[in-house]
């Protein structure tokens, strides 16, 4: 069975809420349950360092939400968890994406860009206050994904960026270094997952100081913010709209179908609101006090946490580490052995096929390139605006080749056509010969990825 590798990154500063374990928590380990899924999970540790600067914080969230995900069932036999900071092969391939990546990238991150927006509109200096760490985030989230190869990673949609920018920076170096050294990531987006209202009705989160505690506090703390649950002025008797209450959607987000019917109807009927935050509070108690009872065992072993996480580090690593080897070498960092190999497989073959590479450019528009076999640049497409057209552009040269695609000459380009509409254009050649020739190995090159479909 081909699996899946699907790569979740844990934030690990603060302490995880009930709106962490119904949104992300709860669906993940149960998406780790797949058997076609192959699923990694780690702690980014180094993107916490960007955060915040209380060691005693970091130390202590780190302990906490390794045990929290633990005693809401991750099983480390069945999958790969382990901090970001036992990975050393992440810091080095973040260098080597580093240099390969555009500055104009990331002065297009959203972070970024949101950081200058707020001190120009104070009248600070753009960059007051910001870091490098801030800055170099989306190259270190690249490291963190490319380095084991992952097909999706699970994000917010706030994040979306941040994959399509490993994209870009993944499809830059296998341009670079001529070879499919990294799979290219897919975001996923869980349309259904659970967003559940605080204390005050609003979005659950720290943010807003309205979250209910998953573990922290134990059963005395869950009741007391159950019981703090903001509701409207109907007393007991009168009917109540259970769709305009956020104590109804937090009941849903923990029951089955017909609990959740039954407890619909007895709003209706008229349950107080006291009564309604005691069923809540039970129901959520009876989910959640097992686990407690694991999370405050695992809390007072972290040598047991400690040696669970090394030995996923050690998983990691095992595919890590090969990977990084073959990446020094790709970079002329290897041995001379493996430089050697690397420069004699650098040299012109003609039995290589032509290839498509995609990128971005520096205006963030998407676009590709068409190479030989021996490495020259055939062809550099226009820009798009949205990738999908540009994959489309891809995909009607693949599968009409030379014989659909009207070749325009210029006085020093060729300006290639497809179905009427222009697609992209050759280098500029020093003479008509030399061009001549290029529009045979442009042509020879369409149809050999024609004939490939």
């Amino acid at each position: 069975m081909n699996r899946t590798r699907v790569l979740t990154g844990i934030t690990t500063t603060g302490t995880p809420h009930l709106g962490n374990y119904a949104g992300a928590i709860r669906p993940a380990i149960a998406a780790s349950r797949r058997e076609d899924v192959d699923a990694f999970f780690f702690m980014a540790d180094y993107h916490a360092l960007i955060k915040s600067d209380d060691p005693a914080r970091i130390a202590r969230s780190r302990l906490e939400i390794a045990a929290s995900w633990l005693a809401c069932g991750l099983d480390p036999e069945r999958v790969t968890f382990y901090r970001q900071s036992d990975i050393p092969e992440i810091p080095e391939l973040t260098w080597l994406l580093t240099c390969v990546t555009a500055k104009g990238l990331l002065n297009r991150a959203h972070a970024y860009k949101a950081a200058v927006d707020r001190n120009v509109e104070t009248g600070e200096d753009p960059d007051a206050g910001v870091t490098a760490g801030l800055y170099m985030y989306p190259v270190l989230m690249a490291a963190d994904i490319l380095a084991f190869d992952a097909h999706k990673v699970p994000v917010g949609r706030d994040q979306i960026q941040h994959l399509e920018m490993a994209r870009d920076i993944a499809q830059r170096f296998n341009h670079i270094y001529g070879q499919d050294f990294f799979v290219l990531p897919e975001v996923q987006i869980e349309e259904q997952v659970a967003t559940l209202p605080g204390l005050d009705g609003r979005k659950m989160s720290k943010s807003y100081d309205n979250t209910i505690p998953l573990f922290s506090g134990g059963k005395k703390a869950l009741r007391e913010a159950v019981m703090r649950i903001v509701t409207d002025s109907r007393l007991p008797g009168e009917p109540k709209d259970p769709d305009e209450a956020s104590l109804f959607t937090l009941f849903r987000a923990f029951a089955g179908e017909a609990e959740t019917a039954s407890f619909r109807s007895a709003l209706e009927s008229g349950l107080s609101w006291g009564e309604a935050k005691q069923a809540l509070f039970e129901l959520l108690e009876g989910q959640i006090a097992p686990m407690r009872e694991r999370y405050e065992a695992l809390i007072a072993q972290p040598a047991h946490i400690e040696e669970i996480l090394r030995e996923g580090a050690r998983k990691a690593r095992a595919i890590a580490t090969p990977k990084m080897a073959r990446l020094r070498d790709a970079v002329g960092l290897g041995s001379h052995a493996a430089i050697a190999g690397v420069a004699d497989a650098a040299k012109p073959r003609g039995d290589k096929p032509p290839r498509l590479a995609s990128f971005r450019d520096d205006e963030g528009r998407f676009r590709f390139r068409l190479f030989a076999g021996d490495g020259e640049e055939l062809l550099l497409s226009r820009a798009f605006d949205d990738p999908k057209a540009a994959g489309v552009a891809q995909k009607r040269l693949k599968q009409l080749g030379a014989a659909a695609a009207v070749v325009q000459l210029k006085p020093a380009s060729l300006l290639l056509e497809l179905d009427g509409d222009a697609v992209g254009s050759t280098p500029e050649y020093a003479d008509e010969q030399a061009r001549d020739q290029a529009l045979g190995r442009l042509r020879e090159a369409l149809d050999q990825l024609a004939s490939a479909v």
